[in-house]
C-alpha cells in the first residue's frame, strides 16, 4: 500500500513538473511572437516593440485655411467652367439658386473633389498647399467608409447646416487630437506632413 501512495505521489509530481516545463514553454513561444514581425513574405526579428508614431496635429486656423482654400477651388470651378457650360447649353436656371441644376452640379463637384482627393491623396489642394494631410487613427489607409462619413456626411452637416458650421470645425481647437466632429465621426484626424 506504501509503494502504491509512493507511486501515485510519484506520478503526480512528474505531471506538475511536466505542467510547469509546457507553462515555460508557452511563454517562450509567446515572447518569441512578440520578437516577430512580418514584413511581406519575410519574417524580421524586433528587439523591442516599435514605438506608435507620433503626429503633429494640424490646429484649427491650419485647416481652416486650407478649407477657405478648398472652397475657393471648387468656387471657381462652378463660375468658370459649371455655369458657363450651362448657360451656353441652355440648360435652364431655376429662381431658386440653391436648387438650380447648375449649383447641383457644383454640389456634385465639391463633395467629388473632397472624397477623391482625399481618398487617393490623403488631402485635397488646399491641405497640399499648407502641407496637411488626412489619417486614419486605428488603420494605415483610409477606408471608403472612413471617407464617406467623413467628407460625405461631415461636409454636408457643416455646409449645409449653416450655424452647425461653426461648431463642426470649432470643436477641433479644443480636443487633443485636434478633430472636428467630422474627424470624430471617421475616427479620423489631420496632421502636418513633416
Amino acid at each position: 500500500m506504501m509503494r502504491e501512495e509512493q507511486y501515485k505521489e510519484n506520478e503526480y509530481e512528474n505531471i506538475d513538473q511536466e505542467e510547469s516545463l509546457l507553462a515555460k514553454d508557452e511563454s517562450r513561444v509567446a515572447e518569441s511572437r512578440e520578437s516577430l514581425v512580418t514584413e511581406g513574405d519575410h519574417i524580421l526579428a524586433v528587439s523591442e516593440k516599435v514605438p506608435a508614431p507620433t503626429y503633429r496635429y494640424a490646429g484649427f486656423w491650419m485647416r481652416l485655411w486650407a478649407f477657405l482654400l478648398d472652397l475657393l477651388i471648387v468656387w471657381s470651378i462652378g463660375a468658370i467652367v459649371v455655369f458657363p457650360l450651362f448657360r451656353l447649353l441652355g440648360i435652364s436656371e431655376s429662381k431658386t439658386f440653391l436648387f438650380s441644376p447648375a449649383s447641383i452640379a457644383t454640389a456634385i463637384i465639391l463633395y467629388g473633389y473632397f472624397i477623391l482627393m482625399t481618398k487617393y491623396f490623403k488631402q485635397t489642394l488646399g491641405k497640399m498647399v499648407f502641407g496637411l494631410k488626412v489619417i486614419d487613427l486605428k488603420h494605415d489607409h483610409l477606408s471608403w467608409k472612413s471617407i464617406l462619413f467623413r467628407e460625405g456626411v461631415g461636409r454636408y452637416i457643416a455646409l449645409f447646416y449653416f450655424p452647425l458650421t461653426y461648431i463642426v470645425f470649432l470643436v477641433a481647437a479644443f480636443t487633443s487630437k485636434k478633430q472636428g466632429v467630422h474627424d470624430f465621426i471617421a475616427d479620423t484626424t489631420v496632421i502636418h506632413e513633416n
